[in-house]
């Protein structure tokens, strides 16, 4: 009879069959399948059949992407998608120095300092001692006996070269740069026509076939084994082929990626020749770091290959859709932490045939205007014709909560330790995935169930949610404003006082004011959906006095704060530019950051307090006296 088909990749179950074939063979009817040698050879072939199973479910995984485990797998799927990984980033770090050539005998017409090791820095930083060059040679004139080097752009890392003869009659020759870690925006590349030419020309990377035509002096590359890189030239059809005995001189970084970020304390260790070939080493003055090293960043994990190179295949080097951008970006600019993009038919008045794209850089809050310009004039290259590309700063939209826990006095220490792990939770949640991106969504439950399992001893909470935003006003001129939170506004008091500012100054008026709603339309429900704002200030705590009644209108249904023009002149708040920040208790405690928003939870600006539960601490059995904590509270009237 056949062996059974089998699917069950366990070794027991594998043993088991093999012994249920073999007993129904009638010439081993009288054998001993657990005592006789018999045993040993099912053990044998089970292990095989185990071994061999277990490679195959090994090596169909490692086919597709989605299962994959190994990063040379997941890098060779993703090239057959176009999809090139992004390699190591230099940390860079902007420095000035000078030089004084006023003791030498002929003065130089200019100074340059050359390619390679510029400066070092102390062991300090982590207890390594890291290295920054210069990809290229500077060149500065000298002026009154001084030459500046302003501003210079150095990378951390160490320079290296590697040079190749092409040899056509080798038809399996690569071009492979035997180090990790290499900084591949950094790879220069220069071809002479034999190695004892002395011309040469430069090739330029290049990660698409826009404009490559038959003589593009171009090179292409792709990651390999271990974390290497191989250059590919052109086939004479897309970028120049390379000749017999072409002699190829590659000059790239290797780097220690993020760990070099935050590096500012530099000690010059490079060479500069003057414009005779005279060698400068002394007169050199002290190293002033302008901005620290950052943007260092490690090779790209296979989880992020995984999520854009089916993205970055579905764009196909276009943006028509609001996915292609967010797959494009990143991709043009590697600093991109999160992307949003949304079209302008979305927006309210619609604004058809526009594209709207917010990025939170890696480091700093906003993206340089001129990196943005950069931006917009590379995006062109990939968009439809006529659709036009506007990059926004992207706009903070920060939770605030107010929490009372409640906590059994037997199972905890006190209430400070209970408290201490509240909020160490809490900052690991706001630290997560769930939040600091667009389209993040702060989950309540998810949010109280954080609260509750920090400590067995925390019977419940009730925590009262915020959202605010913060107004950056521009001092001492009339301006119109709007903030826009993308979320419902609860409205709990129809009288007004549902939004909340911190105090600020307007021309005008002596007295720090405040800025608050007052509800004036209703649907059919007599809920508030439109509100007007006023200027007020206070005599006393919750004792207001209105200043002016029409500075503003208040959509509670969108979310929406619009002030007319105000001239303000200082606010109480400075960290470290002037701001008011606008607060609100949302319709749902779920809160969603729509289009431009990027939701941060702000534990700063939070309280969390603590509460005895008496009656599961025993103390109040019957509840007589338990403490009730309001889902609702309204409290001060303004911001401090």
């Amino acid at each position: 009879m056949p062996l059974v088909n089998f699917s069950n990749l366990d070794f027991d179950q594998i043993k088991t069959s093999l012994k249920d074939y073999v007993k129904s063979n009638t010439n081993f009817t009288d054998y001993d399948f657990e005592g006789s040698n018999l045993s040993t050879i099912i053990d044998l072939l089970a292990y095989n059949t185990y071994i061999s199973s277990y490679n195959a479910n090994m090596v169909s995984n490692e086919v597709f992407l989605d299962s994959a485990t190994l990063r040379e797998n997941i890098v060779s799927i993703a090239r057959n998608t176009g999809y090139v990984p992004r390699s190591v980033r230099s940390a860079v770090a902007t420095v000035s120095f000078e030089c004084d050539v006023s003791n030498t005998g002929n003065t130089p017409a200019s100074l340059t300092l050359k390619k390679g090791i510029v400066a070092s820095t102390a062991a300090t930083f982590g207890n390594f001692n890291y290295t920054f060059i210069l990809p290229e040679d500077v060149t500065t004139p000298v002026v009154n006996n001084i030459a500046y080097f302003s501003n210079i752009k150095i990378y951390e890392g160490s320079q290296l070269n590697a040079q190749f003869t092409v040899d056509t009659s080798n038809k399996d020759q690569k071009f492979i740069l035997d180090n990790p870690n290499i900084d591949t925006s950094l790879i220069t590349c220069s071809v002479r026509n034999t190695e004892e030419s002395t011309g040469k020309f430069i090739y330029k990377l290049t990660n698409n076939l826009f404009g490559v035509t038959d003589t593009s002096q171009v090179f292409f590359i792709q990651e390999t084994a271990n974390e290497r890189y191989q250059l590919l030239f052109g086939d004479g059809i897309f970028g120049k082929k390379l000749d017999n005995l072409n002699f190829i001189d590659v000059d790239y970084v290797i780097s220690n990626g993020e760990n070099g970020n935050g590096i500012n304390d530099f000690s010059f260790a490079g060479r500069l020749v003057d414009s005779n070939g005279t060698t400068f080493t002394e007169s050199i003055s002290p190293i002033t770091t302008i901005t620290p090293s950052y943007n260092g960043q490690s090779i790209e994990t296979v989880e992020s290959v995984r999520k854009f190179a089916p993205r970055m295949y579905s764009a196909q080097n276009r943006a028509v859709t609001t996915a292609d951008y967010e797959a494009i970006v990143p991709r043009i600019y590697n600093e991109a932490e999160s992307v949003t993009a949304y079209g302008g038919e979305d927006l309210d008045p619609p604004r058809f045939g526009e594209v709207y794209i917010s990025i939170k850089p890696t480091y700093g809050n906003y993206v340089p205007d001129t990196v943005k310009n950069n931006l917009v004039r590379e995006l062109k290259k990939y968009s439809v014709a006529s659709v036009r590309v506007n990059l926004l700063d992207l706009k903070y939209l920060y939770v605030e909560y107010d929490t009372v826990a409640y906590y059994n006095s037997n199972l905890a220490p006190d209430s400070a330790a209970v408290k201490t792990k509240i909020s160490t939770n809490l900052e690991k949640y706001a630290d997560s995935s769930s939040m600091n991106q667009f389209g993040a969504k702060f989950k309540y439950s998810e949010f109280l169930n954080v609260i509750d399992k920090s400590d067995s001893s925390i019977t419940s909470n009730i925590s009262n949610v915020k959202i605010r935003r913060n107004l950056l006003p521009t001092l001492n001129k009339f301006v119109e404003y709007e903030l826009c939170f993308g979320n419902s506004f609860y409205v709990g008091d129809r009288n007004g006082y549902n939004i909340k500012t911190s105090g600020f100054k307007v021309n005008g008026i002596a007295d720090t004011v405040y800025i608050t709603d007052r509800p004036i339309g209703r649907n059919k429900s007599e809920v508030p959906t439109k509100g007007r704002l006023f200027l007020f200030r206070l005599d006393a705590e919750n004792e207001p006095v209105i200043l002016s009644g029409k500075i503003g209108t208040i959509d509670y249904v969108k979310g929406e704060v619009n002030l007319t023009a105000i001239n303000i002149i200082s606010t109480l708040k400075i960290t470290p530019e002037p701001l008011i920040e606008v607060s609100a208790t949302p319709v749902s405690n779920d809160v969603i950051a729509k289009q431009d928003l990027f939701l941060q939870l702000d534990n700063s600006n939070s309280k969390v307090n603590m509460e005895i539960d008496q009656v599961s601490s025993g103390t109040d059995i019957s509840g007589s006296n338990y403490v009730t904590t309001p889902s609702y509270s309204s409290g001060s009237l303004v911001r401090y």
